[in-house]
């Protein structure tokens, strides 16, 4: 019900009653009126608002990702023998996830340190042959195309030990690779190929792994709040905890970060905003940003939406008062004050954003202003006379 309805609701109310009392039980015209008694002033709550340092948030919507999200895949061809993990476990960087069939690169590995062998048994007998020759050599009993020989089939024996050694070395690293380990330690995924598959080293996804602990959340701030807010710190009107510039490092502004879920509920771990880029996403329009934050126990997931919530910033001698006090008017947002006198005066303001479900007062208010919170219904009128109590504290 509109204000103007109500008051002539209000005033037929009370003509109403006049009107009984004159014509209560046939009283003749001579008897002696009965006086109406004064309404008194209506109860309001106020807030008496203070200048003082005042907590400012950001928000944002977010989304979770993993830190590190990796590819499983084979490195050798052949045949899986057997998946050792299961699906959508958490797995330890080094555990073996997938088991290839080894019987052929046990075979290559053998026939390799067979060839080693017998380039090790070359390598000797080239070292002997040059040790006889050697001597004679520099007796001169023997030709210098026989020292020169003996030695070039000593370096050709050299040279084919070490290819013959890589060759075995290689060999060892195929073996190994029968054993596909986890690169990293994460959450798994599903797994793409099953047992008895044959894979191949050119087209080998297995799996993927998903680093959840610590978890990365990306963000976008927009390009009028990163505007605003380095005019504001390189101003002295906005404060951050350990960043005396509009940038640190890493450009994050050492923000802190609360997180609010699905559910309204808010994450119990307060995270740290590592990164914001130095230039604007042409898809968002805004600056990319990231937090990263504890997850041990998998409660956050990838791939989840959440609301950003940036702490740290604080504004000095600012003023704040609840939401439902400010008043939408043609002349814009007002709200009304209690003068010394408990009349309702209306002072228009000027706001800056929220400050945790408060809006900040940049003009038309001064500390000691008591503001009309509560009560709306019954005081609306300026210069209404009414009685203040102060609102209760949280």
């Amino acid at each position: 019900m509109s204000t103007i309805k109500l008051q002539t609701v209000i005033k037929l109310a009370i003509i109403s009653h006049f009107i009984c009392l004159l014509s209560a039980c046939n009283k003749p015209s001579s008897a002696t009126p009965v006086a109406m008694p004064a309404m008194p002033p209506p109860e309001v709550t106020v807030v008496t608002v203070q200048a003082k340092e005042l907590p400012i948030d950001f928000e944002y919507v977010g989304q979770t990702a993993g830190m590190h999200e990796t590819e499983v895949r084979a490195r050798i061809s052949g045949i899986i023998e057997k998946r050792l993990y299961e699906e959508g476990a958490r797995v330890k960087a080094g555990q073996v996830l997938f088991q290839i069939d080894q019987g052929s690169y046990q075979t290559q590995l053998a026939a390799m340190e067979a060839q080693a062998a017998v380039s090790i048994a070359r390598l000797n007998q080239a070292k002997r042959d040059l040790a006889r020759i050697l001597p004679l050599a520099k007796e001169k009993m023997l030709p210098q195309k026989s020292l020169d020989d003996a030695q070039s089939a000593l370096e050709m024996a050299e040279a084919s030990d070490k290819q013959v050694r890589a060759q075995v070395n290689e060999a060892k690293l195929n073996l190994s690779y029968t054993r596909v380990t986890a690169p990293i330690s994460g959450v798994t995924g599903v797994a793409t190929k099953a047992n008895g598959s044959l894979v191949s080293a050119s087209d080998s996804l297995l799996t993927s792994i998903i680093q959840t602990d610590p978890l990365r959340v990306n963000f976008s701030v927009s390009e009028a709040d990163f505007l605003k807010l380095k005019t504001d710190l390189t101003s002295g009107k906005l404060t951050i905890a350990g960043a005396t510039t509009p940038h640190v490092s890493n450009g994050s502004l050492n923000f802190e970060v609360k997180l609010k879920l699905a559910d309204g509920s808010i994450y119990p771990t307060t995270g740290k905003m590592d990164f914001a880029s130095e230039k604007v996403n042409s898809t968002s329009g805004g600056f990319d940003a990231r937090a990263q934050f504890a997850n041990p126990d998998n409660v956050l997931r990838p791939g989840q939406f959440v609301r950003v919530i940036l702490q740290g910033a604080r504004r000095s001698a600012a003023i704040a008062i609840p939401q439902r006090a400010v008043i939408d008017s043609p002349m814009g947002k007002i709200v009304f004050v209690v003068s010394k006198e408990d009349k309702l005066v209306p002072h228009p303001v000027e706001l800056d954003g929220w400050s945790r479900g408060e809006w900040v007062v940049t003009k038309g208010l001064q500390s000691g202003d008591r503001v009309l919170v509560d009560g709306f219904i019954k005081a609306h009128d300026p210069g209404m006379l009414v009685k203040p109590m102060a609102l209760a504290s949280k």
